[in-house]
C-alpha cells in the first residue's frame, strides 16, 4: 500500500499547557533532522497532532526512523482519496480485501473536520460499514477494540484512511530539558545512560577519555560506534575526544596504587565539567551502576563527586547488570560494548582499588599533582567530531578480523 501521510500523535508533551507550543516545535525539529534524507517530505505540526506528507516517499523507509523519537507516542501511515463518498466506499473496500483475512473484526471510525462534506461522522460510519459488508458479509463489527479500527478522516484537502496504529518511543522531545555531558566510555552501561537521558528531552554531547598508546584507536572508534547507536533518537550527537595519557601517567607515577580510580574519576569528573561550561551544558550524566565496581560504591561516588556542584544525573545508578544488558539489546549496543577493546579505566584499572576512599588522603595526594596545568593542556587537546546516523560503523569489521 502506498501511503500518502503519516499522522503522529504525541505523548507525554501534550500536558505540557502553556509550553506546549515549544514542546511542539522541537518534535518538529527532530522529525526534520530524523528524515532530513528525504528532503520531499513535508511536515505540519498542529496544536493536536502532527501530520508528515510523503509526497511520494516510500513510507516503509520512514516509518522505522520516525518509531525511535522521543516525544512522539503513536503515528498512523494513512492514504488519501478525493472526498467523493463513492470514491472512499471503493478505498475503504480496497483496504480491508488488503488487510482481511477472514477471522479479524473491524469498526469504522469516521471524523469530519470538514463541515461541507454531504455526510456527517455517524452518516460515514453506516455507509463505509456497509461497504464492507457489502463484500464480506460474514465479517462482524465490533465497537470496543476491533481487530482492524479503519479511520476515515474528512479534511479540507482530502480523505485520509488509516488502519494501523505504530507504537512510538514516548518520553519527551530531545532538547526539551537542556543539555548534558554523557561521560561515555566504551562498556555496556553509558551507552543505556545516554538512551534513557535523551528519552526525557535531554540534549547529550559524548564526552570520551583517550589515552593512546594505552589505548588503542579500536577502542575509540568503538566508542564512535556507540555514538552512531544513539543518533537515530535525535538526528546528530557531538563526540568530543579528552586527551587524557599524560594525566594518566601522573597519577600512575605519583599516587598510590588504591587511589588511583578515585583520582582517575576526580580528574575526568573535573575535565567535563570544564567542558559543560564551554558547550553551555547543564548538567554531567554518566552510566555508574551502584556497588557494580570500586568506583561506584556510595563512599567513592562521595568522594568522586567533591570536585564539581554541578548535577550528576544516574540514569542506571539503580538497575542490575541484566536490567541493563536488556536495555542495550533493545538500542543495538550491546554487541558493540561488549568487544574487547579497553578504555582507559579499565587499562589503568589498579588491583585493589579503594571502596572506601577517605577523602583525607584523597586531598594529600592530589597535591603531588599539577591539577590546573593538566586540565589545560587537555581542553587544548580537545577534539570534536559530529555523529550521524549515516556515519559508518566501522567496529565490527576490524574485531571481526581478530577472531
Amino acid at each position: 500500500m502506498k501511503y500518502s501521510e503519516i499522522m503522529v500523535r504525541y505523548g507525554e508533551l501534550s500536558t505540557k499547557g502553556k509550553n506546549r507550543k515549544s514542546f511542539i516545535m522541537q518534535l518538529a525539529q527532530n522529525v526534520k533532522q530524523a528524515l532530513s534524507d528525504f528532503p520531499e517530505i513535508k511536515i505540519h505540526a498542529e496544536r493536536d497532532r502532527m501530520h508528515l506528507l510523503l509526497n511520494g516517499v516510500d513510507g516503509q523507509l520512514v516509518i522505522p526512523k520516525l518509531a525511535k523519537i522521543f516525544g512522539i507516542q503513536n503515528f498512523s501511515p494513512s492514504v488519501r482519496v478525493e472526498k467523493d463518498v463513492q470514491v472512499i466506499k471503493d478505498a475503504v473496500q480496497e483496504i480491508m480485501k488488503e488487510i482481511y483475512t477472514g477471522k479479524e473484526t473491524f469498526k469504522i471510525i469516521a471524523k469530519r473536520s470538514d463541515h461541507t462534506f454531504e455526510l456527517n461522522s455517524n452518516e460515514l460510519n453506516q455507509a463505509l460499514g456497509n461497504a464492507v459488508i457489502d463484500i464480506f458479509p460474514d465479517i462482524q463489527a465490533q465497537m470496543k477494540k476491533p481487530d482492524i479500527p479503519l479511520r476515515v478522516e474528512i479534511r479540507r484537502d482530502g480523505t485520509y484512511l488509516s488502519y494501523e496504529t505504530i507504537k512510538g518511543a514516548g518520553g519527551l522531545p530531545v532538547g526539551t530539558s537542556g543539555k548534558g555531558m554523557l561521560m561515555l566510555s566504551g562498556g555496556i552501561d553509558s551507552p543505556v545512560a545516554g538512551y534513557f537521558a535523551m528519552k526525557r528531552g535531554v540534549e547529550i554531547e559524548a564526552v570520551h577519555f583517550a589515552s593512546p598508546p594505552y589505548t588503542s584507536e579500536q577502542a575509540l572508534q568503538k566508542a564512535k560506534d556507540l555514538t552512531v547507536k544513539l543518533t537515530p533518537y535525535v538526528g546528530k550527537i557531538d563526540f568530543i575526544e579528552v586527551p587524557f595519557t599524560e594525566i594518566q601517567e601522573e597519577i600512575k607515577r605519583t599516587v598510590p596504587q588504591g587511589y588511583w580510580m578515585t583520582i582517575t574519576r576526580r580528574m575526568m569528573l573535573r575535565l567535563t565539567d570544564e567542558i559543560r561550561k564551554i558547550r553551555h551544558g547543564l548538567i554531567i550524566l554518566n552510566g555508574e551502576s551502584l556497588g557494580q565496581v570500586a568506583s561506584q560504591t556510595l563512599q567513592s561516588m562521595v568522594a568522586i563527586n567533591e570536585v564539581t556542584n554541578t548535577p550528576i544525573i544516574r540514569p542506571v545508578a539503580t538497575m542490575d547488570k541484566l536490567e541493563i544488558i536488556e536495555v542495550a539489546e533493545k538500542i543495538d549496543t550491546f554487541d558493540l560494548s561488549i568487544q574487547p577493546f579497553e578504555d582507559c579505566c579499565t587499562i589503568f584499572a589498579p588491583p585493589q582499588p579503594k571502596t572506601r576512599p577517605q577523602l583525607e588522603k584523597v586531598h594529600h595526594y592530589e597535591e603531588r599533582l599539577d591539577i590546573d596545568g593538566l586540565i589545560e593542556r587537555a581542553l587544548s587537546g580537545l577534539k570534536i567530531e559530529t555523529i550521524r546516523p549515516e556515519t559508518t560503523i566501522q567496529q565490527s569489521e576490524e574485531f571481526s578480523d581478530l577472531l
